[in-house]
């Protein structure tokens, strides 16, 4: 389990959520739904809520690949099951780089969308080799397909990527840094001095220590640990959380306070963490 982590010392930090009155969400930022080839067919905006609310979990994105298609309807599906629902995308990048793209308000994902669309290379998606590209209404009823292959690297470098995202005021981060495929460091032996991230992906915790020296630029950014998940069983258990100010209380407001702290925004600019 990873938890905020602070830099000042523990009276400071005890004061500092008593003061606030931070409480504990549980989290998963990097899911797929049936939009991406990869995910199964079974991950449908109300099976994947359903899922991550039977799970403990209070917030939850949805990543597809290279597309926010199916975002609308899963941010209802969050709103039904209880949960805070966050629009986002995995973005393939011209290295072939996962980053993950996420965005407070729906507007912008939608938009950011119709941007990425520009830069995807059009190649015919093969559904007896690739998987279904289903788009969903918010009953989980089939409203269209995706003809062409969304998980193929776009035209976009990741510095290039990178800004195109933050102009849509994208929270940008790259993906499962500590893994081989598609990870940033695997495919360029290291994480980069630009972009200059301010939080990086984890999906096994463990690797966290390792990593970071080994890389010391590491050190001081956010973290985050995702599952990546393709299938309901894979989605994170209730392990990884961030403690936030949720007072007065509003979904709208502990999203902002969500944003804010993977920013290292207002009163989260002097904790250094890991989530």
């Amino acid at each position: 389990m990873y938890s905020l982590r602070a830099s000042r010392p523990t009276s400071f930090v005890q004061s500092f959520r008593k003061y606030f009155k931070m409480n504990r969400y549980y989290y998963d930022l990097h899911i797929h739904s049936c939009l991406s080839p990869c995910g199964d067919d079974d991950m449908t905006p109300a099976n994947i809520c359903g899922m991550a609310a039977l799970k403990g979990l209070h917030i939850v994105a949805l990543t597809d690949h290279n597309t926010c298609g199916n975002c609308r309807s899963f941010l209802k599906a969050a709103s039904a099951n209880g949960l805070i629902g966050i629009a986002g995308m995995e973005l393939t990048t011209s290295e072939d780089v996962h980053i993950v793209c996420l965005f407070e308000f729906l507007d912008d994902a939608l938009e950011f969308s119709k941007a990425v669309e520009a830069y995807r290379t059009p190649f015919p998606n093969r559904e007896d080799i690739y998987g279904k590209q289903m788009y969903l209404d918010e009953n989980d009823e089939v409203i269209g397909v995706e003809e062409n292959f969304l998980p193929i690297a776009t035209s976009l470098s990741i510095d290039d990527a990178y800004e195109l995202a933050l102009s849509y005021n994208a929270l940008v981060y790259p993906a499962h840094i500590d893994r081989m495929a598609n990870g940033i460091v695997a495919t360029l032996g290291t994480l980069p001095d630009t972009p200059d991230f301010g939080c990086v992906e984890y999906k096994d915790s463990s690797c966290i220590e390792e990593l970071t020296e080994k890389i010391p630029s590491l050190k001081g950014k956010k973290r985050v640990v995702n599952s990546d998940a393709h299938y309901l069983w894979d989605i994170n258990e209730a392990e990884n959380y961030i403690e936030l100010d949720d007072e007065p209380y509003s979904s709208a407001y502990v999203r902002k306070q969500l944003f804010m702290y993977l920013r290292g925004q207002g009163r989260y600019a002097d904790t250094e963490g890991t989530v």
